[in-house]
């Protein structure tokens, strides 16, 4: 006979934000504001890429961002100089944001004239991975620097977004980086995954993450 009790703690949080995440969708939906959850390691140019993305829409629609980081506003403030709405959000130490949290972040930003929005997550391949924002679509940035092998190490990331977005394409002829293995065995991750190829400092691809933005914040509002 046991002596103790064995308590699944971590399937009951996730139960709870899993449920929270489908609410802040279904309100999401309500109010025609397309939430997208952008996740990466630090220094795969997140922030650069949402600028890039900035760029592309801000005469197409209404966007808000919101950047979360362990500490500082380095992030918020360069986005502040574009004139988009934005904030800053500090998760006190966690690694990720989850649904609550996010929905926080929403109220403190204001959707009310927000078309598009995006929740430029904590710097990380593992924790964001495993929580539900309650975001109506999910993408994430390899880029070229850091290898075509984190799709090996890293499988859930990859498994659970809609977009890949390789950055850094200008550089990839000063490193060994295989596109072709690292878009094969992601397609074997998730087959219905989105690859787009871009250079955030250039420009390149640019358009076609634009116009993915485009079509999905489209079927957002009607479907």
């Amino acid at each position: 006979m046991d002596t103790y009790k064995v308590l699944e703690i971590k399937q009951s949080v996730f139960q709870n934000n899993d449920r929270q995440a489908d609410l802040l969708r279904e309100d999401l939906k309500k109010e025609k504001t397309f939430l997208l959850n952008l996740m990466s390691s630090p220094g795969s140019g997140k922030t650069t890429t949402v600028l890039r993305t900035i760029e592309a829409l801000k005469e197409e629609m209404k966007i808000g961002i919101l950047e979360a980081d362990i500490d500082s506003d380095v992030d918020a403030n360069t986005v502040s100089k574009t004139g988009t709405k934005v904030i800053q959000l500090h998760t006190g130490g966690m690694c990720h944001l989850d649904a609550d949290m996010t929905k926080q972040g929403l109220l403190g930003m204001g959707t009310e004239d927000v078309d598009f929005a995006i929740l430029e997550n904590v710097g990380n391949l593992v924790c964001p991975a495993e929580f539900d924002t309650g975001a109506s679509k999910s993408a994430m940035i390899l880029s070229i620097p850091e290898g075509h092998d984190k799709s090996l190490k890293y499988p859930l990331m990859f498994s659970i977004v809609d977009v890949l977005l390789i950055n850094k394409m200008d550089v990839i002829d000063y490193f060994d980086f295989n596109l072709e293995a690292v878009t094969e065995h992601v397609k074997k991750l998730n087959p219905n995954i989105k690859i787009i190829p871009i250079s955030a400092r250039t420009g390149e691809g640019i358009e076609e993450w634009a116009e993915w933005i485009r079509t999905e914040v489209k079927n957002w509002n009607t479907n």
